[in-house]
């Protein structure tokens, strides 16, 4: 089905800047912010103006080393939604085929549907671990077929895919000439981050940021590697949005990229210590259903009994604390809970999930 432009917005992009903010939450995807001191920039050294026309020359440098690629291949862009529009308008026309996998975060479709795809779904099923279902995957590439999109980490449930798996995602593709669209934001959750999927094949194409990994979210600083050509192609649709990246921006993501190990640790350690809170919540709970990941920001566990959208109510006026209802990501039946905050905050938080818990079955029973 192809939608009108008119017609298309982001409904969870929508609810993630005017939900209400509460005391407790666990409705984060990414690490809890860097304080500007820890950055390793001196704001007297920031100039206003500066750059490149086509990216910061450092900037790219810096990224080609962190990724693994040559700059060549690097679009730099602001945040990883921008780099997955560019990415996925350079990819296909309106009213080509596109397939996305099912379930998923919900502006990687908004998106495809604004750029104008025929959509279809391919399937990482709940009872498979939310893996990529290879054969429905088959079944569904036709010789229309232009990209494959998926997330690794899957958002919601930080379900990891292979490079095994991967690879034959690659293949199924290449054989119908399509290219495989990987949002890989949540890998730099994983420390050391796993190499990129750009190297599995040339028909690879990978987005990312340092904004859920490293608490850099105000940065924007994300970016899509493609093979040469088509990065020039992403850089002249580029034009159309803007003139160049902000220059402060830009150069305050190359200080970062210089004290990575540093910011690098503080992540780890807030995940190590908010992971085994999580994990340990998680199995005493009779009442949810959920894999819990061995990597990641974040989990999604199924709530057994009663509605997702009434509990998450309660949550909000009673315990003051907030969670993600799974609608957002196709999956109504689950919540979304982010590891990513202050661990005290955290901690107290799974405490109050708990308690609403318990108070929410009371009156289910």
């Amino acid at each position: 089905m192809i939608y009108s432009r008119t017609q298309v917005f982001s409904t969870y992009m929508e609810y993630a800047k005017l939900q209400p903010r509460t005391k407790y939450t666990l409705a984060t995807s990414g690490i809890e912010p860097l304080p500007f001191h820890e950055l390793g920039a001196n704001i007297d050294h920031l100039g206003i103006n500066g750059g490149g026309p086509y990216g910061h020359p450092e900037l790219l440098n810096k990224l080609s080393a962190y990724c693994g690629v040559a700059p060549e291949c690097i679009v730099s862009a602001i945040g990883t939604s921008m780099a997955n529009h560019l990415a996925m308008a350079a990819c296909f026309e309106p009213g080509d085929e596109v397939l996305i996998e099912h379930p998923t975060y919900e502006p990687l479709l908004s998106t495809a549907q604004f750029l104008g795809a025929n959509i279809v779904r391919f399937q990482r099923p709940a009872e498979a671990g939310f893996g990529v279902d290879l054969e429905d995957l088959r079944k569904k590439l036709t010789v229309k077929t232009r990209l494959v999109v998926l997330c690794n980490l899957h958002n919601p449930t930080s379900a990891a895919l292979d490079d095994a798996t991967l690879v034959q995602i690659g293949d199924l593709a290449r054989s119908v000439r399509a290219r495989v669209l990987v949002d890989e934001v949540y890998l730099e959750a994983i420390y050391p981050r796993p190499r990129t999927s750009f190297h599995l094949g040339d028909n690879f194409v990978v987005t990312s940021s340092l904004t859920k990994g490293y608490g850099l979210g105000g940065l924007r600083c994300g970016w899509i590697l493609a093979q040469p050509d088509l990065a020039q192609r992403m850089w002249r649709i580029y034009d159309v949005f803007a003139g160049q990246n902000p220059f402060p921006a830009e150069s305050l993501s190359m200080a970062a990229l210089g004290n990575l190990d540093s910011i690098r640790a503080r992540a780890q350690n807030i995940l190590n210590a908010n992971r085994s809170v999580m994990n340990a919540f998680l199995r005493e709970r009779s009442d949810l259903e959920c894999d819990i990941p061995e990597a990641g920001t974040m989990a999604a566990p199924r709530l057994k009994n009663g509605s997702v959208q009434e509990f998450c109510e309660l949550l909000l006026n009673k315990y003051e604390m907030s969670v993600v209802p799974g609608r957002f990501f196709e999956m109504p039946e689950y919540f979304r809970i982010g590891i990513g905050g202050d661990p005290q905050m955290t901690q107290t938080a799974l405490e109050r999930l708990a308690a609403a818990l318990d108070e929410f079955g009371r009156t289910k029973h």
